[in-house]
């Protein structure tokens, strides 16, 4: 089993930033993907960004590329999500994921691992 334990939400203006991350332990696999989601009330969840552990690929969503940078520390089993020019549309409960394997996938049925999630509420 792995545990997944978010951390870095909270409330920002537009156009400011926060920093996400997210803390793996227990079974931890030396490669596999760890991801970032996000879902709003009413909505489905959706993939934001990914990161390959073995090799730091990485893959955004169309919506946040350029504005946010995913990024992983395997000495400290975390992954980060660096969100920058933040805007209201941005809010959301943001979920870290993790999946083993080296594909870089965008579909919720391939995680096998999910945290609790993190609030981010970006005010106009």
């Amino acid at each position: 089993q792995v545990q997944l334990v978010e951390s870095g939400g909270g409330l920002v203006q537009a156009g400011g930033s926060l920093r996400l991350s997210c803390a793996a332990s227990g079974r931890i696999f030396s490669n596999g993907i760890m991801a970032w989601f996000r879902q709003t009330p009413g909505k489905a969840r959706e993939f934001v960004a990914g990161i390959s552990r073995g090799d730091d690929r990485s893959y955004y969503t169309d919506a946040v590329k350029g504005r946010f940078t995913i990024s992983s520390d395997n000495a400290k089993n975390s992954v980060y999500l660096q969100m920058n020019s933040l805007q209201p549309e941005d809010t959301a409960v943001y979920t870290c994921a993790a999946r083993p394997g080296t594909d870089l996938q965008i579909h919720i049925s391939t995680y096998s691992y999910w945290g609790q999630g993190t609030q981010v509420t970006v005010s106009s």
